[in-house]
């Protein structure tokens, strides 16, 4: 059975660090740092998915403004042409996008409502998973 979104983000949590529009770029960095992660999803008053704010941006942000970008809000400097995914797409359609798409990071939507959010780093852990699957069953029928 393929791994899905829903299966990651039923082992991994559906915790998703997220800004309002209005934070300066230097209070979302602060979070970035406090929370050891590399993007934070920036919603509407109503949670829906208005952006994304990644280290990518920041760097972005503060070699076209230098450091007075700092002072702007992050809603300045957001990528807002955010691919989203659902908990029904799979691991591969995942890798897929995200490889093409050369990013890192994936809200998962459901109802236009933000309920996850997956990283590279969890596409990896769940493959890891699913190849020692695979072994363990190849060397079970082997030995069989």
């Amino acid at each position: 059975m393929p791994v899905s979104v829903k299966n990651m983000l039923d082992a991994k949590g559906r915790n998703v660090v997220s800004v309002s529009r209005e934070k300066t770029i230097a209070e979302v960095a602060a979070i970035l740092h406090e929370n050891r992660i590399g993007a934070v999803v920036v919603t509407s008053l109503e949670g829906r998915i208005a952006g994304i704010f990644t280290e990518r941006d920041l760097v972005r942000g503060v070699a076209e403004g230098g450091a007075a970008v700092l002072d702007k809000s992050v809603s300045s400097v957001m990528t807002t042409n955010v691919t989203r995914c659902r908990e029904e797409t799979t691991l591969n359609e995942l890798m897929e996008v995200m490889s093409s798409g050369r990013f890192r990071h994936v809200p998962v939507e459901d109802a236009g409502k933000l309920v996850g959010i997956i990283s590279i780093g969890d596409i990896v852990k769940a493959r890891i998973r699913e190849v020692e699957a695979e072994s363990e069953q190849m060397l079970a029928y082997i030995a069989g």
